[in-house]
């Protein structure tokens, strides 16, 4: 039996602590083990085939073949279509491959990009595989998805109508690293059918790891040829799209661009013609055919106004899907083109002074830390905030230093295995300077800092993307960074990357303490009313005066719930005995006098603390309301526990009843009370909160 989810999710962090998921030490996707399951092939002699991604329909996908092609389809091993089968032959080159029937343009054109930059490919295509030597049909490639490599293992079963493989196919036919590439890469997506539609960007960053920066050409930055020309330098991964057309399907324009597409830039050079500098960008059809008709195409007059080294260097008629358009050109024709690289140096054109990378996961949680952006001005603090102290340039980097020096990226994290079932939120980032009257403040800033202060960066729009970026330059200070979706109470997980040029100092803002106790009202006590209880308790207590889980039960229902219990369902017989192993000191599996009243004046507080706080009197609390319910209670609690209750405790509704605050709030009570001597008594390491995030889950 596997894990319980809250486990999982520690022993993930502690992983990559212990740099699980980093290239040296990928994650195992599917928890397979490369090594191990080609082992056990090569002692059994037998094939490889993946049952987490098995040859079938359901690896293809829905949608993506008609009824009659997906019956005609046969999963070969590529010693069944080719005599000789090789990994790869003479190299891996953007001219090896041919787009399929499976819309994956954008994926086949960050694979041109890819094939530009030997290292990172080699990264995500490990070379020593091959056909021959201790071939069991078992490969594996390597992605960054999400914030941690990941090693993908495949079977080399390739789905094929007539012998033929019927998505990326390799021009040269005995040739099948692009075929196994892109079945690896299916596999994690979910099929390849969840490959359909995308942008070059999202593959790049899994192909590196790095940073992207899309650049809309309708409104390109004055110096864009520079950064394209300083990006070629600094070897990034660089795509573009054409506008979609009338209809969804990839229509050829007369001009020879498709409408709705993916390419790869694959150069730039400027050139002297009739005098004057003329800059051309090279661009590639990952379809391997199909190229630009205008000006500086292959069969351009204007090849004849250029030196005989420029025409040799850079003109090749050929049918391979390859051509040169001018700056002008490209800006009219194409939408978008995206730039993305391991260090982004090629925009401030330095590489003096080292850029520092930190990565944070973060989740926006309906009801709790999902406060959309800032139109929502009751709601927006609620969003998770990262405080940011930046100190000084060191000389060498701040006389060489752009205009910006920050860069921060957001990325939302899919829940959901198949990607075409991702639902995307609208995102964006607000960066606001910390003035000096809020320097020591602790944990989260409140609506009236929000109210306050207008951002000093942030994105122009909130944007349904897999990643936004803001890339600025800030002064040395402290900064609060907000990531929001654009709507409150949208549920999502997030990667928050922050590069900067700067020393810089980054902790997230809720996450001061876990828990943190606070001056909590208290019940007045005399005479008369403790004779009550003491009178109340004898009348439930057994004839060792003493209340067991199913007296108290009785005790909660005919007492405490008297004239509320329409709007309730009672205690559970399970969370009576939860209370009773709260508050039994003596260890006898009941509560004895004193026990009793200590509890009885707890939940006596925390029911009064309920009312209070249902103020539209529904007999349930929101999660807004249930935030300030647990602070008037006594306790202050990190936006990560927050959003654990949310979740244990909100039901399908998203509301909390009378029963579950006050089981609650009685066990968080409990809890940091026990936290608190152990880390005054030295028993605990900071490590040991966990076993916290795990007793408030379960």
């Amino acid at each position: 039996m596997p894990p319980p989810g809250v486990c999982m999710s520690i022993m993930r962090e502690r992983h990559k602590k212990e740099g699980v998921g980093s290239l040296a030490n990928p994650e195992k996707h599917s928890n397979q083990d490369f090594q191990q399951l080609t082992q056990y092939c090569l002692a059994r002699g037998v094939r490889y085939i993946d049952e987490m991604f098995p040859p079938d329909h359901n690896s293809i996908g829905d949608g993506l073949l008609s009824p009659d092609n997906m019956g005609r389809v046969v999963w070969l091993r590529p010693a069944k279509m080719v005599q000789y089968p090789d990994f790869v032959v003479d190299g891996l080159s953007r001219f090896d491959f041919g787009q399929g029937m499976v819309g994956d343009c954008w994926f086949l054109a960050s694979i041109g990009a890819l094939t530009f930059q030997k290292d990172i490919l080699e990264q995500v295509v490990p070379l020593k595989q091959s056909f021959k030597e201790d071939y069991c049909g078992i490969f594996h490639f390597r992605f960054w998805r999400f914030g941690k490599w990941v090693d993908v293992v495949i079977d080399d079963k390739l789905p094929t109508v007539d012998g033929r493989l019927i998505f990326v196919h390799s021009t040269t036919p005995n040739e099948f690293w692009p075929a196994l590439l892109e079945k690896a890469y299916a596999k994690v997506c979910g099929s390849y059918a969840d490959m359909n539609l995308g942008t070059p960007a999202e593959a790049m960053m899994d192909f590196t790891g790095g940073v992207h920066i899309t650049f809309k050409l309708t409104d390109a930055p004055p110096n864009l040829w520079d950064l394209l020309f300083r990006a070629v330098q600094s070897k990034s991964l660089m795509g573009c799209n054409t506008p979609q057309g009338e209809t969804s399907a990839n229509t050829v324009a007369p001009n020879g661009l498709v409408r709705g597409h993916a390419y790869t830039v694959t150069g730039v050079k400027q050139v002297m013609s009739q005098g004057r500098p003329v800059n051309l960008i090279r661009l590639f059809n990952p379809w391997g055919r199909g190229e630009w008709k205008g000006g500086w195409s292959d069969k351009s007059s204007m090849w004849q106004t250029v030196s005989p080294d420029d025409r040799k260097m850079c003109l090749s008629v050929k049918e391979d899907g390859e051509f040169w358009m001018t700056m002008e050109d490209f800006c009219r024709h194409f939408t978008d083109v995206t730039i993305c690289c391991m260090c982004p140096d090629f925009l401030d054109g330095s590489s003096k002074g080292l850029w520092t990378h930190s990565l944070h996961d973060g989740r926006w949680v309906a009801g709790t830390t999902a406060g959309g952006c800032m139109n929502f001005p009751d709601c927006f603090w609620t969003n998770p905030q990262y405080r940011v102290k930046i100190e000084g340039l060191d000389r060498d980097c701040s006389e060489t230093q752009g205009d910006n020096n920050m860069l921060v990226s957001l990325m939302q994290k899919p829940d959901k295995r198949n990607r075409r079932l991702v639902k995307s939120l609208h995102i964006g980032i607000n960066i606001f300077e910390v003035p000096a009257q809020f320097k020591g403040q602790r944990g989260k800033f409140p609506a009236v800092f929000f109210n306050n202060n207008v951002p000093v960066a942030q994105t122009k729009n909130y944007l349904n993307a897999r990643t936004v970026v803001v890339f600025s330059r800030l002064k040395p200070g402290e900064y609060l960074i907000v990531p929001s979706a654009f709507n409150p109470n949208e549920t999502a997980s997030f990667i928050l990357s922050i590069l900067s040029k700067v020393e810089t100092h980054i902790h997230e803002n809720s996450n001061d303490q876990d828990i943190v106790e606070i001056p909590k009202p208290m019940p007045t006590h005399n005479r008369a009313d403790m004779d009550n209880k003491q009178t109340l308790f004898r009348q439930y207590s057994d004839q060792f005066e003493e209340v067991d889980a199913e007296q108290l039960q009785r005790i909660l229902h005919e007492t405490l719930l008297q004239g509320y219990a329409k709007k309730t369902q009672g205690f559970s017989l399970e969370s009576c005995r939860s209370m009773v192993a709260l508050m039994d000191t003596s260890i006898t599996g009941k509560l004895n006098s004193s026990e009793f009243l200590h509890l009885w004046r707890k939940v006596t507080v925390y029911k009064d603390i309920f009312l209070r706080s249902d103020v539209n009197r529904s007999g349930m609390l929101s999660l807004s309301q249930l935030r300030n319910a647990i602070m008037a209670a006594g306790v202050r609690l990190s936006d990560g526990l927050l959003n654990l209750i949310a979740l244990r405790y909100g039901g399908s509704s998203g509301n909390i009843s009378l029963e579950s605050f006050i089981s609650l709030v009685l066990r968080v009570d409990r809890m940091a009370k026990i936290f608190r001597q152990l880390n005054e008594g030295g028993a605990i390491s900071l490590r040991d909160n966990e076993w916290m995030y795990i007793t408030m889950y379960a």
